[in-house]
């Protein structure tokens, strides 16, 4: 087993205080009888940029579609052990998939954008579920627009195809798809790995303006971008071929004095 070193006390203190918003407890993904990650203990405060990493197929993404049930929707997958959103099971067959993923949304590494107009893409979810009144539509789309800054760059076009923003602004709908159904907690998959540096400066500035009120768990593979954006970390390292948590800590502590040896030996490895 790898070593789990627990959340280290000298920046732990702020984030005590807080009660988790989300936590795993011994979470375990086995798709197809084949394990993918074992005994995963997390525990996630509001309000800041929770980032994972680790090496490619340490099951990280695995670990993001258990936090909304998105692994759901894959074939042959089991779930053990527990998660928690406010301290309540999320995986009771009493919550609904869809009413989990309106309070915990998810951005993926690729834009997932609806051929149809900017608008449309904006209200897609809000008015699948009916979180919001006909006539209060146009407000949410545009207040979920200018939280995801991209008002003003398609205020005048909103009832065009949305498959005519750049790749960058399509990212940025996608987030404001998500923002339009005030969710606690954005999961972000790698939300920049298809981005150039100008679009992936505005998510990353994003991300800090959106932790003022959200709690954001990004996926990322970029180190540079982990420490510009995260208070805290965990790296998930393989053992014997499942990935498992190899270390928590706050962001600094972890990349400039990582306990564990092997997140010693990724951060060597790592771009």
């Amino acid at each position: 087993m790898l070593e789990i070193v627990r959340e280290p006390s000298c920046c732990a203190t702020p984030e005590t205080i807080t009660p988790a918003v989300l936590e795993t407890r011994d979470l375990g993904v086995s798709i197809g009888g084949r394990a993918i990650l074992r005994n995963v203990n997390l525990s996630i405060r509001p309000r800041q940029v929770f980032g994972i990493i680790g090496p490619s197929g340490a099951g990280k993404s695995t670990l993001l579609k258990c936090i909304n049930r998105l692994i759901d929707l894959t074939p042959h997958a089991q779930v053990t052990g527990e998660v928690l959103f406010n301290q309540q099971s999320i995986l009771s067959q009493s919550i609904h998939p869809d009413d989990l993923r309106a309070r915990i949304g998810m951005l993926f590494q690729q834009p997932v954008v609806f051929p149809k107009s900017t608008y449309h893409n904006v209200i897609f979810g809000v008015k699948r579920l009916g979180l919001v009144a006909r006539k209060d539509l146009p407000a949410a789309a545009e207040a979920a627009l200018r939280e995801a800054a991209l008002w003003d760059e398609v205020k005048d076009r909103l009832h065009e195809s949305a498959l005519k923003l750049s790749v960058g602004q399509q990212q940025r709908l996608c987030l404001a798809r998500s923002l339009a159904m005030q969710p606690e907690v954005i999961l972000m998959d790698e939300p920049t790995s298809a981005l150039d540096p100008r679009s992936t400066e505005a998510i990353e500035q994003l991300m800090t303006r959106l932790k003022e009120r959200h709690t954001i768990v990004l996926v990322t593979h970029n180190i540079p971008q982990a420490r510009r954006v995260c208070d805290w970390l965990a790296c998930v390292c393989m053992n014997d071929g499942v990935g498992e948590v190899a270390e928590t800590a706050c962001c600094d502590q972890m990349l400039d004095n990582p306990c564990c040896q092997a997140v010693v030996e990724y951060l060597k490895a790592a771009p």
